[in-house]
């Protein structure tokens, strides 16, 4: 076994215990470049080759005492590990502002619903008010990108620096593994489909899905056509990635050497075993206190490696177990998470914002039943199709069915709904207050409320 033991990391305390015998996995140093000289079968991301690594046995010292926090606590410390006890800006939002919020969050996902705006502008938005989207469009494309896309949580935005924690990811998909099943098999009996695809990127890069002879998707995976296919694994296997994106929102693709700036290629790229103790770490950041499933989805890994790797930052001490009142599973607690006890703030959640996307946790923290109904037929949803939780200090305590009718310049709230108990005129007034903030950020000079649940009875009709 090899642990990567940086010495500017608090994992440089972990200690081996394996038998003699065991295999060290020694990559490249760097995230090798392909030389463009080559074809596109022969591009090659990292060499490995396997050393013997004889290790002594130890004793393993005594684990830690586990952590008990009541529910109360564990949610206001996810609270404050998300940003939402961090001081409220009062002027102009700029961005140190947005550089901020990922340094909580780490990562925004990317989805495609437009009920009322493209989901990674809206996290921001909950935690520093009104800001200029232009300022996250020009962080996440041209010269001063500081963005990448990639699968973090699911498609995200992911800061440059954290290039390396990926790789890992990327070469295993080259391999055919961990991948979506379909795209896999779809990898291996149209190799050289995907192979003309990477040389036509190469040489007139960067191209879109629609810029193929072969145009759109004729009823393939998700409606994909094979072009669009290909593409999208050559992106999962990092041998191109997202350059921009045109005004539908379609992807451009580009070789990562024309896309990522030279000192990110340039990054020591980490054992495997390592970069996933980081991603499991930034997850512990994000989330101050979680559960083993909520860390491994928050960075989208399989079990297996989460475990291991929760073992040995428990060892390191670079985690802390917990036990969280009412949860039925162990927590691990981040050493430097906040505490805040003072929540103001009063604000509409994305259902793609990383305190809600992870639903059971929802329910945990906040006792707060939340389901996306996008794909719901319309006869059968509760709420309704674009619904949002209303986060009132450090409760959620409704949520409220929205859609943008820009054409009628105005915020269409199709439902707004309490949660037992909080159906009262103060919450009311807050929210009624969140929507015409929201509406004025999006550039909607109205808000039209429809007769549709407890607390739109307690709102103006129309504003």
């Amino acid at each position: 076994m090899y642990l990567d033991i940086s010495k500017s990391h608090k994992l440089q305390r972990l200690q081996l215990s394996e038998k003699s015998g065991d295999l060290v996995i020694a990559c490249a140093p760097h995230w090798h470049q392909p030389d463009p000289k080559l074809a596109p079968s022969a591009r090659v991301a990292v060499a490995c080759v396997e050393i013997p690594l004889a290790l002594e046995p130890h004793d393993s010292k005594p684990a830690p005492p586990s952590v008990t926090l009541s529910a109360r606590q564990a949610r206001r410390i996810a609270l404050g590990a998300q940003g939402f006890a961090d001081p409220y800006p009062s002027g102009r939002r700029d961005r140190r502002h947005l550089a901020r919020v990922l340094g909580r969050v780490k990562l925004l996902q990317i989805d495609s619903v437009t009920a009322l705006l493209r989901a990674h502008y809206l996290p921001a938005f909950a935690r520093i008010g009104p800001y200029p989207r232009a300022l996250l469009d020009n962080l996440t494309q041209g010269r001063r990108r500081s963005l990448f896309e990639y699968w973090g949580h699911e498609a995200s935005f992911i800061p440059l620096e954290h290039h390396p924690l990926f790789r890992w990811r990327m070469v295993e998909a080259q391999a055919g593994q961990g991948l979506y099943r379909e795209l896999a098999r779809f990898g291996q009996e149209q190799a050289a489909l995907v192979a003309d695809t990477l040389a036509r990127v190469e040489a007139e890069g960067p191209l879109s899905a629609s810029d193929f002879e072969e145009g759109r998707g004729s009823g393939g995976w998700w409606g994909w056509s094979a072009r669009k296919q290909a593409l999208e694994l050559l992106f999962w296997q990092g041998l191109v990635t997202a350059a921009s994106r045109r005004r539908s929102f379609e992807r451009l693709y580009d070789l990562p050497e024309r896309v990522l700036p030279p000192d990110i290629l340039a990054l020591p790229t980490p054992e495997p075993e390592e970069a996933q103790r980081r991603l499991l770490l930034l997850a512990a950041e994000a989330l101050g206190v979680a559960t083993e499933v909520d860390l491994r989805a928050y960075v989208r890994m399989d079990a297996e490696r989460a475990k291991l790797r929760l073992a040995e930052l428990l060892e390191a001490e670079a985690l802390l177990p917990a036990q969280v009142k009412g949860w039925d599973q162990p927590a691990y607690l981040h050493p430097e998470a906040l505490r805040p006890r003072r929540f103001t703030r009063a604000v509409l959640l994305s259902p793609f914002d990383s305190l809600v996307w992870e639903r059971p946790r929802c329910e945990r923290l906040f006792n707060f039943h939340y389901r996306l109904e996008f794909y719901t037929p319309e006869a059968k949803r509760r709420y309704g199709y674009y619904v949002m939780p209303f986060l009132l200090g450090d409760a959620l305590v409704g949520r409220v069915a929205l859609k943008s009718d820009h054409a009628g310049g105005r915020l269409q709230v199709t439902g707004a709904f309490a949660e037992p108990g909080q159906a009262r005129p103060e919450i009311a007034e807050a929210l009624n207050q969140a929507l015409h903030q929201l509406a004025a950020w999006l550039d909607l000079p109205g808000v039209h409320i429809d007769r549709n649940g407890d607390l739109a009875a307690l709102l103006p009709h129309k504003t």
